[in-house]
């Protein structure tokens, strides 16, 4: 479903501030995959995700989506294939508009705008069954404008509007960050159902190594822009955050540098 394959991205070529963000990734998804990616600050994860997404042309190399080469594509036009949520949880939703406007948003992405009535009562019914998946009682309160929710709601509200559609690729760039420890791991829950139900393949980007452990059947770590950990299967639901700290010292050659994800284990 999603293959990189020997991806180069250097930031300000020839200068004093060059960096080497990204030196020949490969990485191959099956449909389905969901992949946890952990690695220190400047790693390259959110690089990869970028990538992926067309944020920025890569050096070198080839993005492929489903079979569809999309390298040179730019990031509108990528769009159509991909699900992405932010660690903000104000960036994925429109703060001024009710939740059913905003999941009808999400629905008509990449469609033909009509002068149609903009929310029919079918559609009212499937947002609010939808919407009960999430377990936090927006079903009732489909009027609602978004700006009012909590940080949690919305980020939940953000990954339904994401996977609506059923996109090719899920491109989670460490969307529980910015919530409470609490709300994190409910947001977490649901996101690991949502991707089961809908068998989506995903890249989640974490800074919390128990949750790169436990969710997900793969866990890729990166290291100044390579990919020196690649954990799936039996092995990685068998694994403990100190073998994994080892895992990463024995094929980077160093220690683990994030603080922060240390701490959240």
């Amino acid at each position: 479903m999603l293959d990189i394959k020997n991806v180069e991205k250097t930031f300000n070529p020839g200068t004093i501030n060059e960096k080497k963000a990204l030196c020949d990734i490969s990485l191959h998804l099956d449909k389905g995959d969901f992949v946890t990616v952990i690695g220190g600050n400047g790693a390259g994860k959110s690089t990869m995700l970028n990538m992926v997404a067309g944020v920025y042309p890569v050096d070198h190399g080839r993005v492929v989506i489903d079979g569809i080469d999309v390298t040179r594509l730019p990031e509108y036009k990528r769009a159509k294939y991909l699900g992405r949520v932010f660690q903000d949880p104000m960036t994925g939703t429109a703060a001024d508009m009710q939740i059913e406007e905003n999941l009808a948003l999400a629905a008509r992405r990449g469609k033909r705008r009509t002068l149609r009535p903009g929310i029919t009562a079918k559609e009212r019914a499937e947002y609010r069954e939808l919407l009960k998946i999430l377990g936090l009682g927006l079903e009732n309160r489909l009027t609602a404008k978004v700006g009012l929710l909590s940080g949690g709601q919305r980020q939940a509200l953000t990954l339904l509007m994401a996977t609506l559609m059923s996109p090719k690729v899920l491109l989670l760039d460490e969307h529980t960050a910015a919530l409470d420890p609490k709300t994190a791991k409910k947001v977490l829950e649901i996101t690991d159902e949502i991707v089961a139900r809908n068998n989506l393949t995903t890249l989640m980007i974490t800074h919390n190594m128990h949750d790169a452990i436990q969710y997900g059947n793969r866990l890729i770590m990166m290291h100044e822009g390579r990919i020196v950990v690649d954990v799936r299967g039996e092995e990685k639901k068998q694994l403990t955050i100190e073998q994994l700290l080892q895992l990463f010292e024995q094929s980077s050659g160093s220690k683990f540098g994030s603080d922060k994800a240390i701490l959240s284990k």
